[in-house]
């Protein structure tokens, strides 16, 4: 059997929506089959990882504190995507926005300004953006690609993390962990709820991705942003300045990243520590791409990874599961996305050899 692959001659609208759909209900069972793999009960299993996490107003609370630095990673990461710009490397954003707003917080610990909160929020965005600067100079001026450079820079952004923890930023009366010390009040996001963690850093995503759909859909940098994603020539022949397009694009991720970054550890954590993000940034690549790039889709799509990360620390503590599964759940949601737009894109034809040989000849 021999296979062929060609181009359809027009994708459906209506399947290009409904492939993140299909994508998610085959992950679910093929989440169930895990379970029964590791001899639990399927039902069970997706019981506890999908609807235990949020059965009760705390698990509510707890969603949307996860749910808003992913929000903001993927709103830059979808404003970077719309121009065809991959950056890869909004992890790395998110620490520099980490590592940037936790200086300033520390230079406050004695303070009680209302002028302290605005400016460690406006560093950890500068931290991001000037994280972001080193990928598009690189591209702008060498040709260089954004893929490699952005998904490099995660790991030099992690060390340097490290670094600060273990060294200068070290809390000294901390008993040598590697960690900050705690974050002054008035440096840290006040939470919407008295009882719950769920802060304003939540609020921020959600007028972040009001931001950019105003931009995207509403003004002429937005239209200059998709014409340049859709064909590169034609914006080039429009007249677009292509480079200060890349520029932009990629500093404004990095400010939304490192908005992540900052709000995460004057938020929920307080300090800064070396386990800021469990991969917040890379998940915002497949949310950005299971929302379709699209603001609603977005916030959807961050909620259900938001879920899953909390589904798998619900299934280690009720199930003694892996906590490496909510990792494995993400990985296969992405491979069927990728399937589904594929299918969606192309139509795959088997033919037998012997048709194909008689083809041949003839």
């Amino acid at each position: 059997m021999l296979v062929n692959v060609e181009r359809r001659a027009q994708g459906s609208r209506t399947m290009a929506y409904m492939s993140p759909v299909l994508a998610m209900v085959l992950t679910l069972f093929t989440g169930a089959l895990l379970f029964w793999i590791q001899e639990q009960n399927p039902l069970q299993g997706l019981y506890t990882f999908f609807i235990l996490p949020v059965a009760d107003l705390y698990g509510l609370s707890e969603l949307g504190v996860k749910a808003a630095p992913i929000l903001l990673c993927a709103a830059g990461l979808a404003v970077c995507f719309r121009a065809n710009v991959w950056n890869i490397g909004a992890e790395g954003q998110l620490l520099m926005g980490a590592l940037f707003g936790s200086w300033v917080a520390l230079q406050f610990l004695e303070s009680t300004s209302g002028w302290a909160m605005p400016l460690v929020l406006l560093s950890g965005a500068l931290g991001g953006m000037c994280w972001a600067a080193i990928p598009a100079i690189l591209k702008n001026h060498f040709n260089t690609n954004e893929i490699l450079t952005t998904i490099m820079l995660n790991y030099v952004a992690l060390n340097l993390l490290l670094f600060g923890v273990h060294g200068p930023l070290k809390d000294p009366d901390g008993f040598n962990f590697p960690e900050s010390a705690l974050f002054s009040e008035a440096t840290t996001l006040p939470v919407l709820i008295e009882g719950y963690r769920l802060h304003l850093g939540a609020l921020l995503a959600l007028l972040a991705v009001v931001a950019v759909w105003v931009v995207l859909s509403r003004t002429f940098i937005g239209f200059q942003i998709r014409v340049l994603g859709m064909d590169s020539s034609a914006a080039h022949y429009a007249g677009f300045r292509e480079k200060k397009l890349v520029l932009l694009v990629l500093l404004f991720c990095g400010a939304m990243a490192g908005l992540a970054g900052v709000s995460e550890v004057t938020g929920p954590i307080g300090q800064l520590v070396p386990t800021v993000s469990p991969g917040y940034g890379y998940s915002a690549i497949i949310v950005a791409f299971l929302g379709r790039l699209h603001p609603v889709g977005i916030v959807l799509a961050s909620l259900l990874m938001a879920l899953v990360y909390m589904g798998s620390e619900m299934g280690q503590i009720q199930m003694g599961l892996p906590l490496a599964l909510g990792g494995l759940f993400q990985g296969v949601l992405l491979f069927y996305l990728l399937a589904c737009d594929f299918l969606i894109m192309y139509r795959i034809r088997w033919q037998g050899f012997a048709s194909n040989v008689a083809t041949n000849e003839a």
